[in-house]
């Protein structure tokens, strides 16, 4: 009898490890959700955060996905399917926003992204390495007509974060960009004009998204701060009382001396000398 090496029974030539997974598989050809392996493999993720992830792709638009109704479907408790979604949002395959309607109730947006790495590199602009000027030679000036990024401008492209229904072209921003810097000129924040232009959007598809924010930049254009009230002089204080020199009468000057019919005298002599 020969001796056997215990680990040559450790992976059979086939490849598949002893006791490991095997799978019958039958394709779906109807009711079906596909799902990627980065999010069924995802080595951060715990599973109650992969199931619900899976879960809420499967859901058909406008199903609604909060905490108390999962709760109640399923038997992990509020805080495990709190901390689910937040782990589902730190690593991009879900946005929660808070958006208040016309009529005043304050809802939450919530957009299930089935690959968020695409969505990321498509919503973020690429980023080029800056350009050097040659030694001992001057920048070459900006191209006839070129405008630089404005905090018009930025904002304008930055609303495509908030939602990708609000993706604009160049020459939109170009067009847009004045609109927006009236409003910044007006005194409003950056921030404020952000949440003017993304809260409430409609849940049906943004066709046109630059015609949308342009009505929105229009419509609700607040007025100019009126300006500032000229301040009133302030009143000018008598001058301190004196005593004279000459007659030791009281009188209103400056500084010590004589008073004004002492001074008048003194010249008069001074004439007639």
């Amino acid at each position: 009898m020969t001796e056997q090496n215990p680990s040559a029974h450790a992976r059979p030539a086939s490849g598949r490890y002893p006791g490991g997974v095997e799978h019958e598989n039958v394709p779906h050809h109807d009711n079906f959700t596909v799902v990627g392996n980065h999010l069924l493999q995802h080595p951060e993720l715990s599973l109650t955060a992969i199931g619900l992830a899976v879960h809420i792709q499967s859901l058909p638009v406008g199903a609604p996905v909060g905490i108390k109704m999962l709760a109640g479907k399923f038997p992990e408790g509020e805080i495990r399917i709190a901390a689910a979604l937040r782990e589902l949002e730190e690593h991009g395959y879900l946005a929660r926003t808070k958006e208040r309607l016309q009529s005043g109730r304050v809802v939450t947006r919530t957009v299930s992204r089935n690959k968020p790495r695409a969505f990321l590199a498509a919503a973020l602009p690429p980023v080029e390495p800056p350009a050097l000027p040659a030694p001992e030679s001057r920048p070459a000036p900006a191209a006839s007509g070129a405008d630089g990024p404005t905090p018009a401008s930025d904002l304008l492209a930055r609303l495509r974060l908030h939602d990708s229904r609000l993706l604009l072209t160049e020459r939109d921003v170009r067009r847009l960009a004045p609109s927006v810097a009236v409003w910044l000129e007006r005194g409003v924040p950056a921030s404020a004009v952000e949440r003017t232009l993304t809260a409430g959007l409609p849940q049906e598809p943004i066709r046109h998204p630059a015609a949308f924010l342009e009505r929105r930049l229009t419509a609700d254009l607040p007025p100019s701060l009126p300006a500032p009230r000229p301040q009133a002089p302030a009143p000018r204080l008598p001058d301190p009382l004196q005593t004279c020199d000459g007659c030791e009468r009281a009188f209103r000057a400056p500084h010590a001396g004589h008073c004004r019919d002492c001074r008048e005298t003194a010249a008069r002599r001074c004439a007639a000398a």
